[in-house]
């Protein structure tokens, strides 16, 4: 039986602009490493966390990896505790999905500690009690993505991956700025009109068209974001500056990640994608911020096991 495991998670782009809460991909970049221990105490237990971000809650039912674990053995019962040690490699409200990446890789990790490990999509419902923690809602856009790779559709009660022309590239740029996920959320309390609503329905139905028949046009047409966009934008330094640099240098679309302030764009040419990279770069620094940039194949690999012991 194996006694420790040692797991990786991909930081991944929420709502992908045109599908709040529902859609996410993967970023072949930074991500969250967590190790899962099997120890004999019943429970979970987190000993440290060391990386970029290291003033997070020890405590389990507080922390989104000790929670996703704590569900897991809920469920399964295995007859064992595990101690955690989770090493952040995304940064903190930066809208890469760090939060939700500690609780997949920490599920990851956990998970071939069993005596019968689970698919990963066995693992969606034990990641959504994770994530809830630190949003304060469950949505599956970033741990769907990061627990399978690629363009994932999550709803709440399964994860449906979409596929995507081969070609297509992101470019995600992460300014040094902060935009905290339940203060992004609050822009969205007043109700939205109905033709808002429809338009955004329009935009979704042809990008998973485009998606499904490999139509590029489909997706540009459909990768614009109507919905909330428009109120989260401000809480972004430059964001208008940053969108028009990606969408000069050829970008199908271009919209926050997650809850920002990183900002992705689509592409089809890896020499627009990385002047681009650049161009968006500039944009922030514009407004006196620096940025780092990453460009990754949408179809990125989501969580893996990277050593067991």
């Amino acid at each position: 039986m194996v006694s420790q495991a040692t797991a990786f998670a991909p930081a991944s782009v929420g709502n992908v602009g045109v599908g709040f809460d529902l859609l996410g991909h993967a970023i072949d970049g930074p991500g969250d490493t967590v190790t899962a221990r099997r120890v004999e105490q019943p429970g979970v237990r987190i000993t440290a966390i060391n990386g970029l971000v290291r003033d997070l809650p020890l405590d389990s039912e507080r922390n989104t990896a000790g929670r996703a674990v704590i569900a897991l053995l809920q469920d399964q019962q295995p007859g064992f505790g595990v101690e955690l040690v989770i090493d952040k490699g995304i940064p903190l409200s930066s809208g890469l999905g760090g939060s939700a990446a500690s609780a997949v890789a920490a599920l990851v990790a956990t998970n071939a500690l069993l005596p019968e490990p689970l698919t990963h999509e066995a693992l969606y419902p034990f990641a959504l009690a994770g994530e809830a923690i630190a949003s304060g809602a469950v949505h599956g856009d970033n741990v769907g993505p990061q627990l399978l790779g690629g363009l994932v559709l999550a709803t709440t009660e399964r994860l449906v991956r979409i596929p995507v022309p081969e070609a297509l590239l992101a470019v995600v740029v992460h300014p040094d700025w902060q935009v905290e996920t339940r203060r992004a959320r609050e822009s969205l309390v007043e109700p939205f009109d109905i033709a808002t609503i429809v338009g955004q329905n329009s935009h979704l139905a042809q990008f998973l068209a485009g998606c499904y028949s490999g139509d590029i046009e489909l997706i540009q047409a459909g990768l614009v974001d109507v919905l909330v966009e428009p109120r989260r934008a401000h809480l972004i330094p430059a964001f208008a500056e940053v969108k028009q640099a990606a969408l000069a240098h050829g970008a199908l679309g271009s919209s926050i990640s997650g809850a920002g302030p990183s900002v992705f764009g689509w592409f089809r040419d890896p020499g627009q994608a990385s002047q681009a990279a650049h161009a968006m770069q500039q944009a922030f620094a514009t407004a006196g911020l620096e940025a780092r940039s990453w460009t990754s194949p949408v179809n990125a690999p989501g969580a893996r096991l990277v050593d067991v012991d």
